[in-house]
């Protein structure tokens, strides 16, 4: 970055960390526009997840850089109301920040009939009730309320849990898996080619979202997951960008949630499924499929960055 040419805008994202220092000090020397095009909210996610003190020495460093990034940039792209909101509540004007989601992967990921079937017989997974959390496996996203679950429901040959995808966490899924805890398979991430089929395979999708997380991380799995009109069942506080999407779709749509810690109730809302899975017909909801697709969100993308030439 240092020896390149004077650009007229700097977009910075958040990928390695807090990256958009760089980018906000960039923006300042050649005195351009800047955007902050937040995917998520570090140093405070670290902290929230127990990996970061925020009194410590890092702690505040990294949070004063956080905090240059949002004070120099022109403009603010959130991901949701409720990082929205984390962002205001540092003292940012809500004025210069935008929520936009990121889009769905229109092209790769949609129901898929063939691949689904392709992919429970090569896995064994049969006529059982595949219950499936694909993605990041992290204290982001704590499965303790799942795998107790899971192991609740062990005695139950109908039901199969299905954990597709890595992350600090991943291994020690697999060695739960491996223990036998519960009648469950494990899997890496999938292909971007196989995603729509991988998807597909799963009678419930499980979107998991710590109670710390609210505004922090975004769960961006649920628009691939309403894109092979899946039944979900979702893990984490309330209300939240999930339960807002799926409150808009109404009863139309098959959904279920429950809190951290009630084993009990996730164990029951699973058992619901097992006999009207078989019946359900996957229909993908075209409101979330528009209104969450690339043809929707990119030129919203494209109008807040043309704000920056003026």
């Amino acid at each position: 970055m240092i020896l390149l040419p004077r650009h007229d805008v700097v977009i910075a994202l958040t990928t390695p960390p807090l990256i958009s220092f760089i980018g906000a000090w960039r923006a300042k020397l050649w005195r351009a526009r800047f955007c902050y095009w937040v995917m998520d909210m570090n140093p405070d996610e670290a902290v929230a997840a127990g990996w970061l003190r925020a009194d410590s020495f890092m702690g505040r460093t990294l949070e004063r850089m956080s905090r240059f990034s949002f004070r120099r940039a022109d403009s603010i792209i959130a991901l949701d109301r409720f990082m929205r909101d984390r962002i205001v509540a540092k003292g940012i004007a809500p004025e210069k920040i935008a929520v936009i989601p990121p889009w769905s992967h229109d092209d790769e990921v949609r129901l898929d009939p063939v691949g689904r079937k392709q992919f429970r017989e090569a896995h064994g997974l049969g006529g059982k009730l595949v219950v499936m959390y694909s993605g990041n496996h992290s204290p982001v996203h704590p499965l303790d309320t799942l795998l107790r679950a899971a192991e609740k429901l062990r005695g139950n040959p109908n039901i199969v849990f299905c954990f597709i995808g890595g992350g600090s966490e991943f291994e020690r899924v697999q060695q739960w898996v491996k223990d036998g805890k519960a009648n469950a398979v494990c899997f890496p991430y999938q292909p971007l080619g196989q995603l729509a089929a991988s998807l597909s395979a799963a009678d419930l999708h499980v979107v998991v979202m710590g109670e710390a997380m609210l505004g922090l991380v975004h769960p961006c799995k649920i628009y691939n997951i309403l894109a092979v009109g899946a039944p979900v069942l979702y893990i984490g506080p309330k209300p939240s960008h999930v339960t807002e999407i799926l409150d808009r779709l109404g009863e139309v749509y098959p959904w279920a949630s429950c809190p951290h810690g009630d084993v009990t109730n996730a164990a029951d809302q699973i058992l619901r499924w097992v006999d009207s899975a078989r019946n359900l017909q996957r229909k993908v909801p075209m409101e979330a499929a528009t209104a969450f697709s690339k043809s929707a969100l990119l030129p919203l993308m494209i109008a807040e960055l043309e704000k920056l030439k003026h």
